[in-house]
């Protein structure tokens, strides 16, 4: 259900657009959009990768001029329309990966840019402490501003963010993918005080491929497709599927995981492994074609146990063995070199390098076994590797040489696989797999999983998302507080949402 209205919404609109064409070579990304954002509105803004939804943000915000339409504020005609204008008239986006200074103090990120000084031009440390103070609490915000943000939770650090675009006199703020990075515990955190601006007039934009959050915070919802606005709808009026209809264009097709027969030989083996601080007592055998669904808190210790096989972290004490030899991974190279591959949470820091091109990232990891007597690249060795996991994984790319950073996220994502599959990888650790991407990249994602699995690789998801685990999963293992606490069998009566949940936040589950 749609969240309780606080205040009435005005009938007047703070920004509208009317017939919005954007076109970029080769494509038309906005096909004369009409879009209008009402004071105290919490609008969603939903569609696949690549429907067009970007694009009308970055000309909402003046980051892309629009090639035809109109922008109104309250009514009115603006011409011109650039950054400056829109922030000039209260328009501001908050995107997903924060834009604060993490050494810097809370107080000396808000004041970025303009710290107040004194008749001597010295920084006047105690009216930012004070003023920076003084405005948080206005927006009913108790933290202590002398914190530096490298020490906030990320909840912590996305409501900072929109902290500063209120004090910039944001009439409208774009939130886009902010609940991404968050662990489900701190989304609420986010909510709340979305709700609490909401209140006060503020009118927010919320882009999100979790179709749950909508119904959780929004009122209003509009569906692009192709570059067009096909529906604006009540969320009280709507149900998930009917939005996922909108949303795909037709009804979409559902995932079942075909789980083996018999069960294949143990791969990874982890007898009494611990870490101080970290995990203790943890005992789990990984099969080959099985695929484990790994849950959890933010912090039971899951997080650490896949950075630490990868060897970003110390593994610690116990016995970890691959394929029945001593297993220890130094560095991520040698994770790659003994079988161990890894798709990290945050693909746009650690997955992909954006500005290269699609063949670069993929063979990335590879280039020792694409080398010539002479040391040289193999490039047509190379472009036919690449071309295999193009088809393979149905990666959607005009060519092999375009970068990444210009493909949707679930493509974006699918490069990821295709480097981590030229491995050919024994065991792959895969961190929040489709996060932040559309519910058809959802589905062809986890098809990806199912296909790697049975072509012998032993996979560990790492998820939030319980439902997610059970359509992709053969068992799921539960961590709390550094151990594991509860394993359920797929496809048993007793396997359900709420004992995993239940399991998930320290609840003792019987047997």
């Amino acid at each position: 259900m749609s969240a309780t209205i606080e205040v009435p919404i005005d009938s007047n609109y703070v920004i509208e657009v009317k017939g919005i064409v954007k076109g970029f070579p080769g494509v038309r990304a906005l096909d004369h959009v009409d879009f209008g954002l009402r004071r105290g509105e919490l609008r969603g803004l939903v569609g696949k990768n690549g429907a067009g939804k970007s694009t009308l943000v970055n000309v909402l915000t003046g980051v892309y001029p629009a090639d035809a339409g109109e922008i109104l504020v309250q009514g009115r005609l603006v011409t011109n329309w650039d950054t400056t204008t829109a922030t000039r008239h209260g328009i501001q986006c908050v995107h997903q990966h924060v834009q604060l200074v993490p050494p810097l103090t809370i107080a000396e990120n808000i004041f970025c840019g303009d710290l107040p000084t004194s008749r001597s031009r010295l920084v006047d440390w105690d009216r930012v402490y004070r003023e920076a103070d003084t405005r948080l609490r206005q927006l009913g915000l108790q933290i202590d501003v002398r914190r530096k943000v490298e020490g906030l939770t990320v909840a912590e650090r996305q409501i900072i963010e929109i902290a500063k675009a209120l004090f910039a006199e944001a009439q409208v703020i774009v939130l886009d993918e902010a609940t991404a990075p968050l662990p489900k515990n701190e989304v609420q955190m986010l909510f709340s005080f979305v709700r609490q601006q909401r209140a006060r007039g503020v009118a927010f934009v919320y882009i999100s491929h979790y179709l749950e959050e909508i119904f959780a915070l929004c009122d209003t919802v509009t569906v692009m497709r192709d570059g067009r606005n096909i529906a604006d709808r009540q969320v009280s009026d709507l149900t998930q599927p009917e939005l996922i209809r909108l949303i795909s264009g037709t009804q979409l097709d559902t995932f079942t995981r075909q789980r083996p027969a018999e069960a294949g030989q143990p791969v990874l083996a982890i007898n009494q492994l611990e870490r101080q601080g970290a995990y203790s007592s943890v005992d789990l055998v990984l099969r080959r074609g099985e695929i484990i669904g790994l849950t959890g808190l933010e912090g039971s210790g899951k997080d650490a146990l896949a950075r630490a096989l990868f060897g970003l972290e110390p593994l610690g004490d116990g016995d970890v063995r691959l394929d029945g030899k001593a297993y220890h991974a130094q560095d991520p190279r040698d994770a790659l070199d003994q079988g161990v591959a890894y798709l990290p949470r945050d693909r746009h820091g650690y997955g992909i390098i954006g500005i290269r091109p699609v063949r670069e990232n993929v063979t990335l990891p590879i280039l020792r076994r694409l080398r010539t007597a002479l040391g040289l690249i193999a490039g047509k060795r190379e472009r036919h590797v690449v071309g295999e996991y193009i088809d393979k994984l149905r990666i959607k790319t005009p060519t092999q040489e375009q970068p990444v950073e210009y493909l949707s996220g679930g493509n974006q994502q699918k490069v990821v696989f295709a480097k981590l599959s030229s491995t050919n990888p024994k065991v792959l650790l895969l961190d929040e797999p489709t996060q932040g991407v559309d519910v058809q990249a959802k589905l062809e994602i986890l098809k990806i999983v199912d296909q790697l699995a049975h072509e012998g690789s032993a996979v560990i998801v790492i998820a939030e998302d319980i439902r997610e685990l059970l359509d992709i999963s053969d068992r799921i293992i539960v961590m709390f507080e550094g151990k594991i606490v509860h394993e359920f069998e797929v496809g048993d009566p007793g396997t359900t949402v709420e004992r995993i949940l239940s399991a998930v936040e320290g609840t003792p589950v019987n047997a």
